[in-house]
């Protein structure tokens, strides 16, 4: 079993009409045993970036600790908040300098920028970056979200349609994957509002 495979997830992010939507599952497990049902991958950077940290749950949350304080340092220098572009470059810097013992985490940085386009785009834990127009997936069940995603998705949805096309896509593609599942967390982000939305899945 690969170490990015030890506690399982299951991350994807959505482009709509200027609005974007970042998911994930809420399992964390040790293999195949299940330790909660509630657990975080998606974190939010400032009101209009957020990053979903799929891999090892340990090495996540170290990352994210790490990514607020260079962003915070990066408000108080700037004094404005990163663009998308610039943090998804900051993050990629971030796991390349650890390349020779990296963070075993794929992440996925979702955000608007400049006039509310959204941007996201996903990378390896060693910080080579693929930027998508249309969506990103990463953790276990990436396979599954692939072929649910290229399916279901279509151009310039709506925040209501997108939520719709993204809850499913991730609750069929966790009951593809023993390691991910037991529910999901949604957040669907606009110009305006941010809605975070909880799924029920199956407990199995």
């Amino acid at each position: 079993m690969s170490i990015f495979e030890y506690n399982g997830s299951a991350v994807v992010a959505m482009v709509g009409k200027n609005c974007f939507a970042i998911a994930s599952d809420r399992r964390l497990g040790v293999q195949l045993q299940t330790v909660a049902t509630d657990f975080q991958r998606v974190f939010k950077i400032h009101g209009k970036l957020y990053i979903g940290l799929s891999g090892l749950a340990s090495d996540a949350q170290t990352l994210y600790q790490r990514l607020v304080f260079k962003h915070k340092l990066y408000q108080l220098r700037e004094e404005r908040d990163m663009k998308p572009e610039t943090f998804a470059s900051l993050v990629s810097a971030l796991l390349y300098e650890k390349r020779f013992g990296p963070y075993f985490c794929q992440p996925i940085i979702a955000g608007l920028g400049e006039n509310d386009q959204p941007f996201i785009c996903t990378m390896d834990c060693i910080g080579a970056k693929e930027l998508a127009k249309d969506f990103v997936v990463s953790g276990t069940a990436s396979e599954s979200l692939y072929g649910a995603c290229e399916s279901m998705y279509k151009p310039d949805m709506e925040p209501e349609e997108l939520f719709e096309t993204i809850s499913q896509a991730l609750l069929s593609s966790v009951d593809r994957d023993c390691l991910s599942g037991w529910g999901g967390y949604v957040l669907i982000v606009t110009p305006t509002e941010v809605q975070e939305r909880v799924l029920k899945g199956r407990m199995d």
